[in-house]
């Protein structure tokens, strides 16, 4: 469900609609699969829903996989047709990318640390070099070695001891985000006997460079639960437990601050946080709490000279605001104002350096960086020209340094790193994104942003980028995305991939409907809970204004998300299917009240402050009023992609599969309908950088065929 997959492949799949009359009559022929009806009364507060279809919860059923495959053969069968033009989409999306490249090289303790990429090669390698860029390269991780005998291969979580020697990271060729957890000494390249399973793959090193605390999954919910302290040298069945989350509905996990003097354990829920802090000199020491949690409380904590900086929503601060406490006196009573709450600003994150304060916050949807010198001699803001960026500070590990480093880039500007000298107030872009091919030029799109009316009267954003020359008559292919859960913002970005669309004369459109934090905090809290529904409205809103205004026409148009934006699609199309030629539904969590009363899935208990609890029967009503699985019913859809994973731990991939099973039982009309299992992954799709562009390549000229669009 979470949105923790990255947004960049979500935002970048999607869409679907009419076949041309001789693709339809061709297809005509081949049968779609059809799923068995077994009957399964579920109840709940004297309702009962019948599920024809849970019997595909058991993947270990060999009529489950035997489904699945059915779908994914038909899936090959109706799209034959476009393989050529899917090698074709996936080449053209590769040539725009330097393979041989590396990142912006960040100091930190001594080295300089540079992730790069060979030509032909789908994985990263790290390296670093001491002191000096032009010091001999040591390779940490060449990760296309590691992963050559997995389909699936993800590296996470390189973490590097105090002393340089030692660094430990995680690894896991499931996809199903079971992290093993291993040490490697850097000095002999020896990776040490004692891998540690089941964790998150994040670890953090005390100050003694053996002791390394970690957190560790529940088995079966994968709920992230567990803090325990593992010494080099030592089998990882003689770890000590330091701390469990006993609350099944928060999760943990375990850092160091960016001043190394003290170690964090962090305890979170989606409306309340907890931290217990210890010094990082002092591994076997006792964690102290910062402040007790209560409900409703939410804070973060940085730690600066002897005092800790908190950022929270204490007293009302709905958009949060700034606090600092004495390192020695940390509950809240002793919290001391820094930055004020205000109304029309989200304070969303903060940066500390020796001599500067870096505040990153939100005005009217757009970002801002705010520089403020600990003695009050500067604060200023950077300055940005248009209203489709994102601009953010990134890699800013250094503590005692005047260059701030921030990431910049619009839905018309390639991503560039940018190092900022806040005494002198010079920038120097050490990166921008290169564009291959030959035929990106950015002055050749434009973006703008748009404001489109909900049906309760809410001015809602919405970003656009296109193609110089567009002529707003109704005729252009458009793609809306949204995701719009968890307080997470989709900031306009630029995507390379993209152009693939806009090229051929599509116009993209991001909606920052209710439930992201795009207009701050209140824009969240109405779009959650038992204002659910407000996502959902916004969206197909945002589509009707899109008409109205003749960016696009019902014939073509079309919509995208993922994960908890995949409900947004299921919810859109049972409210206004007639909208849209085509919807495109990623990892979609559509079973919504079957998945929130089951705790033993990944995730559940800590969902219901997004959600609701429908233990609860107020919130299992409203559930079951939306929930895109139990609401299908005999009409005609739009044509449809459906795509999962097999071993999705946030999604699990039976939703995909019993909501398309009874789209395909109920629905009239001869619009497509395709389920797409990738049998391989879990929730963020292929591992490999150009395996992703894949399936992105496949969703692409699934909606471009849909145009009748063929190269």
């Amino acid at each position: 469900m979470k949105k923790i997959i990255f947004v960049s492949v979500l935002c970048l799949i999607f869409a679907a609609s009419c076949k041309e009359k001789e693709t339809i009559e061709t297809s005509m022929n081949i049968t779609p699969p059809k799923a068995d009806k077994i009957a399964k009364n579920l109840e709940k507060h004297g309702d009962v829903r019948v599920d024809n279809y849970y019997w595909l919860n058991d993947k270990e059923n060999e009529e489950v996989i035997d489904y699945l495959e059915r779908e994914n053969d038909y899936y090959e069968k109706m799209t034959e047709h476009t393989k050529g033009f899917q090698g074709d989409l996936f080449e053209e999306m590769k040539q725009r990318i330097k393979e041989d490249d590396e990142s912006v090289p960040y100091f930190y303790n001594g080295y300089y640390y540079i992730t790069r990429y060979e030509t032909g090669k789908d994985y990263p390698i790290y390296s670093r070099k001491k002191g000096s860029l032009d010091a001999e390269e040591e390779i940490l991780f060449n990760v296309n070695e590691m992963a050559k005998d997995h389909s699936y291969y993800n590296l996470r979580g390189l973490n590097v001891s105090p002393d340089n020697t030692w660094i430990a990271y995680g690894v896991d060729t499931l996809s199903r985000r079971k992290y093993t957890i291993y040490i490697k000494n850097l000095e002999t390249g020896e990776v040490l006997n004692e891998s540690i399973p089941l964790t998150t793959g994040s670890s953090t090193w005390a100050n003694d460079n053996k002791t390394l605390f970690y957190t560790r999954k529940d088995d079966v919910t994968l709920r992230a639960n567990q803090i325990y302290k593992h010494i080099r040298g030592e089998a990882s069945d003689n770890d000590v437990l330091v701390y469990e989350e006993e609350d099944e509905t928060f999760g943990t996990y375990v850092y160091k601050t960016k001043s190394r003097k003290y170690l964090v354990i962090g305890s979170y829920s989606t409306l309340t946080s907890e931290f217990r802090f210890l010094d990082a000199d002092n591994p076997e020491g006792e964690f102290t709490v910062f402040q007790p949690r209560t409900r409703g409380l939410e804070y973060n904590i940085f730690h600066y000279d002897d005092h800790f900086y908190i950022v929270t929503n204490k007293d009302g601060a709905t958009n949060f605001k700034l606090m600092k406490t004495s390192e020695d006196a940390t509950g809240m009573d002793e919290w001391e104002e820094v930055i004020a709450h205000r109304d029309d600003v989200l304070l969303e994150d903060i940066e500390i350096f020796k001599d500067y304060l870096i505040v990153d916050e939100r005005r009217n949807g757009l970002n801002e960086i705010r520089i403020k010198r600990w003695d009050d001699t500067a604060d200023y803001y950077l300055p940005f020209d248009n209203e489709t960026y994102t601009a953010y500070p990134m890699q800013n590990i250094e503590f005692d340094t005047p260059i701030l480093r921030y990431r910049y880039n619009s839905l018309t500007t390639p991503a560039s790193v940018i190092d900022f000298n806040m005494e002198t107030k010079e920038k120097e872009i050490k990166k921008e994104t290169e564009v291959l091919g030959g035929k990106f030029n950015k002055e050749n799109y434009e973006s703008k942003r748009v404001w489109a009316t909900a049906e309760d009267g809410t001015k809602i954003p919405v970003s656009l980028v296109y193609k110089k020359g567009m002529k707003q008559d109704g005729s252009n292919p458009l793609l809306q995305y949204a995701y719009g859960s968890y307080g997470s913002t989709i900031d306009p970005y630029f995507s390379t991939v993209r152009l693939s669309l806009l090229d051929r004369g599509f116009i993209y459109a991001i909606a920052h409907v209710r439930g992201g934090q795009y207009l701050g905090r209140p824009w969240y809290e109405d779009g959650k809970l038992l204002k659910k529904k407000n996502t959902f409205t916004d969206f197909v809103d945002v589509s009707k204004y899109l008409i109205e205004e003749k960016y696009t026409s019902p014939e073509h148009l079309y919509a995208s998300g993922g994960s908890a934006g995949g409900l947004l699609m299921g919810a859109v199309v049972n409210l206004a299917p007639e909208l849209y030629n085509g919807i495109v539904a990623a990892v979609p969590f559509v079973d919504v009240v079957t998945t929130m009363l089951d705790e033993d899935i990944p995730l559940t208990t800590g969902e219901y402050d997004e959600w609701g609890n429908p233990n609860e029967e107020e919130y299992y009503h409203y559930m079951k009023s939306y929930s895109p699985y139990d609401n299908v019913v005999s009409k005609e859809y739009p044509n449809m992609l459906v795509t999962t994973g097999l071993h999705d731990s946030q999604v699990q991939y039976w939703e995909p599969a019993k909501w398309v099973a009874k789209l395909r039982d109920m629905k009239t009309g001869d619009n497509v309908l395709l389920l797409h299992t990738n049998m391989d992954a879990g929730h963020g799709g292929a591992s490999g950088r150009f395996e992703a562009l894949k399936e992105i390549a496949m969703d692409y000229a699934f909606i471009l065929d849909m145009e009748g669009i063929e190269k």
